[in-house]
């Protein structure tokens, strides 16, 4: 019925791509919003009122509606707005038209992290994520830092940072919404508790090449487990990544060993290996400088 939906419900649907069938160009549908509700509000009371066109009966042709144009928005506008309507959003995340890139460098998502825990102490990770919100604070002794919200494709987390050469771009990042590849330390008070992540340094997705050297170290308890790296490592593909596996014997005994130095590592291939029973994940970054090793036979 003519006045069934107002401006900010025809807006709210366009925002969530309920008329991309009819005009995929989201902006241009709210740029002639008052056009629209004006035109269906005309229709549906011609509807109510039995009245015909002017050349003949309910068959005629409508007349086009002038529609004016919009520049169309972009990815993350889009995406913007269905996070500001929703809530959530209806396409993939920010962070995932940065996956690749991501992944190369060693970034694992929130959820499989989190699942791991951060075992004894501490330990460092790679993540990418959006910066939703920044609130800019100061330590006891007047220096700036700031406790920053983010999200990535699994989930929504905080995070602080003590960086002060960090706090400006944050500030800008979260007025920008940007996806950013972080180096994170994980500290997980007690077993039944969630690792608490501190920022140790970032960088806009943006910026970032697909080019780090990774080394992985892994704990191995289980023969099986080696017989599942194996199959993981995936034959025919090579890279610069480095693996070293710490196997722990019989009797208490441990091997530190090198398996290789051009296994093509990333993100998405660990996680895979944090569902291998029997192997856990000691640490994940971009190569530093060489370690003497025994190498595997």
């Amino acid at each position: 019925p003519a006045g069934s939906m107002n401006r900010r419900q025809l807006e709210s649907l366009a925002a969530a791509g309920a008329f991309d069938s009819l005009e995929p160009n989201r902006a241009k549908v709210l740029a002639n919003a008052d056009t629209l509700l004006a035109e269906a509000d005309r229709s549906s009371r011609e509807r109510a009122s039995d009245q015909v066109g002017l050349f003949g009966g309910d068959d005629h042709a409508e007349q086009g509606l002038r529609l004016v144009d919009a520049e169309p928005w972009s990815r993350m506008d889009q995406m913007s707005k269905e996070r500001e309507v929703f809530g959530f959003y209806f396409a993939a995340h920010p962070v995932e038209q940065f996956r690749h890139v991501a992944s190369s460098n060693g970034a694992r998502t929130y959820t499989s992290l989190m699942a791991g825990g951060a075992g004894d102490g501490r330990t460092g990770a790679v993540m990418a994520a959006m910066v939703e919100n920044v609130q800019k604070r100061k330590t006891r002794k007047g220096k700036d830092f700031v406790m920053a919200d983010f999200s990535d494709s699994t989930g929504n987390f905080s995070a602080s940072c003590f960086e002060e050469s960090l706090v400006g771009n944050f500030v800008k990042w979260a007025r920008e919404s940007a996806c950013v590849l972080l180096n994170v330390e994980l500290d997980s008070p007690s077993p039944d508790e969630p690792p608490r992540v501190t920022v140790r340094g970032a960088r806009p997705l943006a910026e970032v090449t697909a080019s780090a050297r990774m080394l992985l170290k892994l704990e191995i308890d289980r023969v099986e487990a080696v017989q599942e790296l194996a199959l993981l490592l995936r034959p025919g593909t090579s890279g610069a990544g480095e693996i070293i596996a710490t196997l722990n014997l019989d009797g208490g005994r441990k091997q530190l060993v090198r398996l290789g130095r051009d296994f093509a590592l990333d993100g998405e291939f660990v996680e895979q290996l944090a569902n291998v029973d029997g192997l856990t994940i000691g640490e994940f970054k971009a190569k530093r400088g060489p370690e003497r090793m025994q190498r595997a036979a």
